[in-house]
């Protein structure tokens, strides 16, 4: 493993073109759960099964339902920080080293680490508006109380993340597709690569170097170059 930390940590010091790709595994470290471990949301039980809680015709068929779901399980405590991968990545970009972190988080926590340039494929729960008129709101007027938010026009006020059977954004998209491809290091951490077509992305990489930084196997690993099994806080500590 010692070995495998050094050579990562080469490969960033000699580029200045590194893309980072996320998922729920770089927030586990901050206290927020994941979806497809053994203790995620996708394995615990609950009146629907959480996909199709986060659908979008859940959330038109039953709003009530939907944000109790949402404040209950996908709003994180106040008091989450940022975590070391966070921190490093942010510092990295600072250093003139990072492009762009790419994730699938909706929890804002890279912009708190301090990165700029955060392309958020699934949304974020700090961005609201209405689904009618698309007024925006504050995100406390959705993320906290109870019941439904209504927007002054009769609208629901939702939050702007991307629901199951929603397509995700397209200048998001090809954001993603650009950086990736023009990069020379591509560090893919703390996903599964198991949700598209986000994980798709990553095939667009044509650069020197990929990492991947994961916990458990991914249908991907025999595309990187450097596969590391460890928490990516722990990682990204080292470099």
């Amino acid at each position: 493993m010692d070995e495998k930390i050094a050579l990562l940590r080469q490969w960033v010091a000699e580029s200045d073109n590194i893309v980072f790709f996320g998922g729920a595994g770089v927030s586990t470290e901050s206290g927020i759960p994941d979806f497809r471990s053994v203790d995620g949301l996708y394995n615990q039980e609950y009146k629907y099964p959480p996909e199709e809680i986060i659908s979008h015709s859940f959330f038109e068929r039953d709003p009530e339902e939907f944000y109790r779901f949402y404040r209950a399980k996908l709003i994180p405590p106040k008091d989450v920080k940022p975590n070391a991968a966070h921190l490093r990545l942010a510092e990295l970009e600072s250093e003139g080293k990072l492009r762009a972190v790419i994730t699938q988080n909706i929890d804002g926590l890279h912009q708190a680490a301090g990165s700029k340039k955060v392309i958020e494929l699934h949304g974020s729960i700090h961005r609201c508006y209405c689904a009618k008129c698309r007024k925006p709101y504050p995100e406390s007027f959705v993320n906290e109380g109870t019941g439904i938010p209504r927007c002054s026009c009769g609208g629901i006020v939702r939050p702007d993340v991307v629901l199951y059977e929603e397509g995700l954004d397209e200048q998001d998209l090809y954001s993603a597709v650009n950086y990736i491809r023009a990069a020379d290091v591509l560090i893919v951490g703390g996903t599964s690569l198991a949700v598209y077509p986000a994980a798709g992305l990553i095939r667009y990489f044509r650069g020197k170097h990929m990492v991947l930084v994961n916990r458990g196997s991914t249908p991907y690993d025999d595309m990187a170059e450097l596969v590391i099994r460890q928490n990516i806080g722990q990682v990204f500590s080292q470099i």
